[in-house]
Order: structure tokens, then C-alpha cells, then sequence
């Protein structure tokens, strides 16, 4: 404790001249020890560590201290990859369980007050993902006045897997959401460190998309991340019914009743099981079947849904939104997307729900099928989660805002399906995304430009009202209103409310059963 105190004074010194000469220097003194990044008008800080490489023994084990340097710690790079089978696209890091860092973004001259901060946390259906991807890079984000993090954290079997031996060995008796809590540490060391940086601890603000969206949905019912963030943007969120603990650890048990024989094994062979080790959901929409976090009592205490549901959840400026067409991203290929197929599916996921869902969603033959089938999947997946959120939030925050993302790179058809936001909120449309798209137009770099500038304001104030919008309602749960952007920036209301009440009540019927058992 006395060397981190004696570090942090030194940062407090190394600022002061800093101030003075505009912040040139691309030197910082964190609580671990100083790091050089890349200068340039945003300066940036890559692969710092928060917490411990979680190989051996810390396989499995919540994020522990980093140890400290001497000496200036070069910090120009990304950090590895945390272990992963490929994902979708390539960043050019290695994986590695070595892999619990951070990255920062910061524009001079940076000055004392501090600007608001916005933590990036990434998706990746919790089995995948990382901070290093080019669409990912903070620099645009930064030149408009934030201080940007991003963290890589433990996902698939390295970051939840529970098991009866982990518990056993947990002083808090619980063992699963790795992940999560290595998310908690990276917002610790963010919260000790980022005024270095030229950030406002009292104003950290997280987003992130699809399993990043659903994290922080989650962290905001955890009591072990109160205080360590002030508001919330979470782009196309899940909320689904999580396992408990006792039936998360017995998929775990099932890959060995060894602990010790588990953590002998080596990485590669662990990603043979990465997907087959999770309990069901009691309830599923996209035929997708991956770990995720669990109810273990420690972490997470209760249901996130039902936390929202009884607005047992902090009451901080909160902004939820989807794409105009989520589903389409997770579609079986064309041929399998007939007309016979998509009601085979209807019935099979919805049960007694399946003719009420049709009638919402209907298809008379296999070209609107597709269609139905699509927007089906996207609501009841994101767009239904995305109004409980918002719902649940503004019970009690009336600083809640819902949005509506519909232009595609050059007002191309098909309209934005899952992810596609991403290059806009951080004003990198030049870079490959996750989807094939064309080059971009003048109209989509303003609405980029437009979008970060909400995001930067919300960051700093809790409202992402101002130049370039028009008036974005607070979200009301009688109206359901929100703002689109699209090639149109306009506000809407009750988008496919039917098909979404509906979707409610499945999963209120669903759910009253309890949550997932035992594979």
C-alpha cells in the first residue's frame, strides 16, 4: 500500500510540469509504474496490466494484484488476446491466458479538471472478443473529448467455467464469473489511475456491445461494481435467464471432478470443450448455444431480469439502444431460412407462444419468411432485453435514453444488422468491420461525427442532448420512445410493441420455472 501512495504522489508531481508545457510528454506514473505510449494529439497507452497473467495456479481464479516495475514499461502495443478460438476477424495479437490489460486514449494538452471517461467492454457471445481490434481504436473518441479505456478480459472456458473443486476452494463460495470480475478489477485500476491519464474518476462511463452490453446490464446488478462507474451505454444487449451456480457446476464437473487435472491441462485442449461445458437457458431465441455468466451468489446474487423487473438496480444515467434488423446476423444461410423451417422454429423455441409470435411476425412464403424470421430473432433477442433495461432504468432514473440505429454504409440495403453501430460510435468506417460494407460517404462520416459527440456529452454529463439532434426524450415506459439515427436523425415510439409484449410474457412464463438446470 505504501508503494502504490508513493507512486501516486509521483504521478501528482510528474503532472504538474506536465500542465504547464501542454502535456507533451507521452510518460505516465501509474500506482504500478510508468509506461510510455505513442504521442500525437491523442496519445495512447496500449497493453497496460491491471491484474496478474491468470495462468497456473491463477487459472481460474478471480483477477489478483499485478506486480509493480521499475523503469519506464513500454506501452505502445496491444496485449495479447485473451484465450480464444479465431474470432470472426484477425487483430494481429497472439492469445494467451496472458491476456488482463488495458488501452488508453487521451487528446492534449490534458488538464487538471479532467475529462469524462468512456470504458469500452467488448462483445463476442462471451467466447471471444478483444480490445485490439482496429474498430475498437479510441483515437476519434478521444479528439472529442473523452478519455477512452478499453479492457480484455477472460472469456469461454478460461472465464466461466464453474466447478464443484472452484467452489470449494472460494472463500466466497462461488466460482464461474471470472470474467466479469476480471471487468470489476480492469474498473478498479481505471478508478486509481485514469486521472493520470487526464480523466475524471467521478465521471467513468461504460459501453459496450452484444456480450459487452450484457455485462455491464449485469455489473449494474452486482454489488461488487457499485461506485466503480457513473453511467451506462449498452448497444444491443441480451438479458437472458442465467444458470445457477449448482447447475453450472455440474457442466463443469462433467469435463473432470479434477480440478487439478483441469488446470494441468493445457490451453489448447481446454478450447475443445469451450462451448459444450454451459447449461441450457430455460428459454433460448438465436440457436446459439455458449457460456455466459451465472447467478452465483457473490458476483451476480439474483436474476439480472428480475433485478430490472423490481428496479433493484443503482439509479445512474443509463443509454440502451439496438439496429434496425439484429437477427439477421444470426440467420441460418439462405437455402435453410424457408418458410417450413422458419415455423418449425417458431414452434419449437415458443411453444404455445408460436401463433401469438406469427401473427406478429408473419411469413407466407420462403421469401418473408426470411425476413420474419430475422426480425423475430432480433427482437426477442436484443430489442426486447434493450426495452426491459430501459424500462427497469427509468423507474427510477429519469436520466434514461433509448435509440434506434438504421443507416448501413452509404444508405445501402440491407439496413444495419448486429454490430454495425460500432464504426460509428468510434468513428473508424475505414477499417474492415465484422460485416461487408462499401466505402463510406460524407453523410455517414457526419452521422459518425454526430453519434460520438452524444456519446462524449452523455459520458460528460449524463445527457446526450445537444448540437446535431434533435430532442431525445428521456425514455417513458408508457410511450416507449426513442431517437433514430439513421440517414434521418428523427425520434420514434413503440417500434413493434406488440411483437415485444408479447416476447415479455414468454419469458415472464418461462422464467417463473426457474432458471436453466443441468445439462
Amino acid at each position: 500500500m505504501k508503494w502504490m501512495l508513493v507512486h501516486a504522489c509521483l504521478a501528482c508531481l510528474l503532472w504538474t510540469p506536465a500542465f504547464a508545457a501542454g502535456g507533451q510528454d507521452p510518460i505516465v506514473i501509474t500506482t504500478l509504474g510508468a509506461i510510455r505510449g505513442t504521442d500525437g494529439i491523442v496519445q495512447a497507452w496500449k497493453g497496460i496490466p491491471y491484474a496478474a497473467p491468470p495462468v497456473g495456479a491463477l487459472r481460474w481464479r478471480p483477477p489478483q494484484p499485478a506486480a509493480g516495475w521499475t523503469g519506464v514499461r513500454d506501452a505502445t502495443r496491444f496485449g495479447n488476446d485473451c484465450m480464444q478460438a479465431p474470432w470472426i476477424v484477425s487483430s494481429g495479437q497472439a492469445f494467451s491466458e496472458d491476456c488482463l490489460t488495458v488501452n488508453v486514449w487521451a487528446a492534449k494538452p490534458r488538464t487538471p479538471a479532467g475529462r469524462p471517461v468512456l470504458v469500452f467492454i467488448y462483445g463476442g457471445a462471451f467466447i471471444g472478443g478483444t480490445s485490439g481490434y482496429p474498430i475498437y481504436d479510441g483515437e476519434r473518441l478521444a479528439a472529442d473529448g473523452a478519455v477512452v479505456v478499453s479492457l480484455n478480459y477472460r472469456v469461454g472456458i478460461f472465464g466461466f467455467l464453474a466447478h464443484p473443486g472452484l467452489t470449494a476452494e472460494s472463500p466466497m463460495h462461488a466460482s464461474g464469473n471470472y470474467g466479469l470480475l476480471d471487468q470489476i478489477a480492469a474498473l478498479r485500476w481505471i478508478k486509481a489511475n485514469v486521472s493520470a491519464f487526464g480523466g475524471d474518476p467521478h465521471r467513468v462511463t461504460v459501453f459496450g456491445e452484444s456480450a459487452g452490453a450484457a455485462s455491464i446490464a449485469m455489473l449494474m446488478t452486482s454489488p461488487l461494481a457499485r461506485g466503480l462507474f457513473e453511467g451506462a451505454i449498452i448497444e444491443s444487449p441480451v438479458l437472458p435467464q442465467l444458470a445457477t451456480l449448482p447447475a453450472a457446476e455440474a457442466g463443469g464437473a462433467r469435463l473432470s471432478t479434477d480440478i487439478a487435472a483441469l488446470r494441468a491441462r493445457s490451453a489448447q485442449s481446454l478450447l475443445e470443450h469451450n462451448t459444450d461445458f454451459y447449461p441450457l437457458p430455460a428459454s433460448s431465441v438465436l440457436t446459439l448455444s455458449f457460456p455466459a455468466p451465472i447467478v452465483d451468489g457473490y458476483c451476480l446474487p439474483a436474476q439480472p431480469r428480475a433485478a430490472y423487473a423490481a428496479g433493484r438496480i443503482p439509479a445512474i444515467p443509463t443509454l440502451v439502444g439496438i439496429n434496425a434488423d439484429e437477427g439477421r446476423m444470426f440467420l441460418p444461410e439462405a437455402g435453410k431460412t424457408t418458410l417450413h423451417a422458419y415455423r418449425d422454429w417458431l414452434q419449437a423455441t415458443f411453444g404455445k407462444s408460436a401463433p401469438t409470435l406469427t401473427l406478429q411476425y408473419p411469413a407466407t412464403d420462403d421469401a418473408s419468411a426470411r425476413s420474419a424470421w430475422s426480425a423475430a430473432s432480433g427482437d426477442g433477442t436484443f430489442a426486447e432485453a434493450a426495452r426491459s433495461i430501459a424500462r427497469g432504468m427509468s423507474r427510477h432514473e429519469p436520466r434514461t435514453y433509448a435509440y434506434l440505429f438504421t443507416r448501413s454504409v452509404q444508405d445501402l440495403p440491407p439496413v444495419p444488422t448486429h454490430s454495425e453501430e460500432l464504426q460509428f460510435v468510434f468513428g473508424t468506417l475505414d477499417v474492415p468491420g465484422f460485416t461487408g460494407r462499401p466505402t463510406p460517404d460524407a453523410a455517414d462520416r457526419r452521422l459518425s461525427e454526430v453519434m460520438r459527440h452524444a456519446w462524449v456529452r452523455f459520458a460528460a454529463t449524463g445527457n446526450p442532448n445537444g448540437a446535431g439532434l434533435v430532442a431525445w426524450p428521456a425514455y417513458a415506459a408508457a410511450t416507449d420512445p426513442y431517437l433514430e439515427f439513421g440517414t434521418e436523425i428523427r425520434t420514434g415510439a413503440a417500434r413493434h410493441a406488440l411483437g415485444l409484449d408479447a416476447f415479455t410474457r414468454f419469458f415472464d412464463a418461462a422464467h417463473q420455472g426457474g432458471p436453466a438446470a443441468a445439462p
